[in-house]
């Protein structure tokens, strides 16, 4: 189970990053406003994808104590 949640956590990051760094590449000034609003979901899954992160490394500490 872990191991899903760490891949699925680093995805998270990585689709956040990618929002919230799109509207500097993109070139059409009304697509670059709608995806500068979403900034909101951008961070949200960064904070939702580190979450996950850690709760699969956490999962996976205790696993081996045991």
């Amino acid at each position: 189970m872990p191991k899903h949640l760490l891949q699925r956590g680093i995805a998270c990051i990585v689709i956040g990053l990618a929002v919230l760094l799109a509207p500097g590449f993109i070139a059409a000034p009304n697509l670059r406003a709608t995806i500068a609003g979403a900034s909101v979901v951008g961070w949200f899954g960064i904070v939702l994808g580190v979450v996950l992160v850690v709760v699969a490394l956490r999962q996976r500490a205790l696993g081996k104590k045991r």
